[in-house]
């Protein structure tokens, strides 16, 4: 039996961090529990893109975001890269949603062939074997053949492939805008509801 109200969030060295930013407080702010996952070169990107300065502790991460969205500590579960002990790592975990956003290559890569050398790719890996809910938001331009040949073989598995691609049609003028179109497709594909843009037709 899986729990709607958990998902995983995977966030990967790919230039893309307000994307995660933002899908993280949503969320939360919908009282989601998440259990996060912040790759090495995530770090880095989270740095550059926002200002983050994570501290190297998983439980200090843990302390500090929930201070930043207001939310109980226990509401957002920070995991280490080599936390094999994570019940992410194990197919008895009751998360049915994993997200990895923004994803590089390598991870997407890594996913494609079951490469599990971190947790990040063991817990997708193991979305997999139990058939349940695995979205990457590519972060890339222009996709080589190689990547194209990883997203098709992983799509054929039931990956949801969702690269951060907005839509210009309702004339965004800010770039939260753009953001919140790109959040509201994943939230979509998870079944989480949300008021981040109109649908169209309403």
């Amino acid at each position: 039996m899986t729990d709607n109200k958990q998902v995983a969030l995977a966030i990967t060295g790919a230039s893309g961090a307000p994307y995660a930013q933002r899908l993280l407080e949503v969320l939360l702010a919908s009282n989601i529990t998440v259990h996060l996952m912040v790759s090495a070169a995530g770090r880095i990107v989270l740095s550059d893109e926002l200002d983050w300065k994570l501290p190297a502790r998983a439980g200090d991460i843990q302390t500090m975001l929930a201070e930043q969205y207001s939310c109980e500590r226990d509401q957002i579960r920070v995991y280490g890269e080599q936390q094999w002990s994570a019940p992410l790592a194990s197919g008895s975990h009751r998360v049915p949603t994993m997200i990895v956003c923004p994803c590089t290559m390598g991870t997407l890569s890594s996913i494609a062939v079951g490469q599990s050398d971190n947790l990040i790719n063991r817990a997708a890996d193991v979305m997999l074997k139990e058939n349940r809910k695995l979205i990457l938001v590519p972060r890339e331009a222009p996709f080589s053949a190689i990547h194209l040949e990883n997203m098709l073989k992983l799509s054929r598995m039931g990956v949801c492939i969702l690269p951060p691609n907005p839509g210009f049609y309702f004339r965004p003028t800010q770039l939260d805008e753009i953001i919140d179109f790109v959040v509201a497709r994943i939230l979509d594909q998870t079944g989480i509801e949300h008021m981040l843009m109109p649908r169209w037709g309403e």
